[in-house]
């Protein structure tokens, strides 16, 4: 009968019999509260190094993928420079091969030129058009 009085007041008796304010049965449910608290932020706290671990790695993975793209990107470069050196290669010999071609030719008709001159007559005068 006193601890239904008791109770009515908001006061309850706990296992050592010491007065309390919270029933016996929130202050149970408060432990388990804090508890489970206590186990979620430990969980909380290995999700965040898990997360931290995997951040880390996948930072050094976009650092290795970058490292990579600009030896990809040097390499194409070098190519490119490779290609433009060839053409312009390729063009000089192409303006030689001209060169060449334009002193054969003039070769050819001096050979011709001199040729013809050696089959007439020592007492024809010819006019040398080459100089």
């Amino acid at each position: 009968m006193a601890k239904d009085i008791l109770g009515e007041a908001g006061l309850h008796f706990d296992e050592l019999n010491k007065l309390r304010v919270l029933d016996p049965e929130v202050t149970q449910q408060t432990i388990e509260l804090k508890e489970e608290c206590k186990e979620f932020v430990d969980k909380i706290g290995q999700f965040q190094k898990i997360v931290g671990g995997l951040i880390e790695l996948v930072d050094q993975l976009a650092k290795e993928a970058e490292n990579e793209k600009m030896k990809a990107i040097g390499a194409r470069n070098l190519l490119k420079s490779i290609a433009k050196q060839r053409e312009a290669q390729q063009q000089q010999l192409q303006a030689l091969i001209a060169e060449k071609k334009m002193q054969l030719e003039r070769n050819e008709l001096k050979i011709s030129f001199y040729t013809r001159k050696a089959k007439k007559p020592p007492n024809q005068k010819t006019s040398v058009p080459f100089q």
